[in-house]
């Protein structure tokens, strides 16, 4: 699994996973929205760690999701 540093990695793999579970039929649930309410000076805790918290979990969803699809 690639590390998420940027919201670009993210959208990429989300869209990634995306594309190739509807090429298998497999639904997924929706990704993580990115968060709205940073304030760009870089504190501890920040939204944004949280939300490659939850896109890392997403991803590991949609793994296990797509696996699970395979014959």
């Amino acid at each position: 699994m690639k590390a998420l540093h940027t919201r670009e990695d993210a959208a990429a793999l989300f869209h990634a996973l995306q594309q190739q579970a509807r090429a298998q039929g497999v639904a997924l649930r929706q990704p993580p929205p990115e968060p709205t309410s940073c304030c760009g000076r870089g504190c501890n805790g920040c939204v944004w760690e949280g939300f490659f918290a939850a896109a890392h979990f997403w991803q590991e969803d949609a793994l296990q999701a797509l696996q699970a699809a395979q014959p």
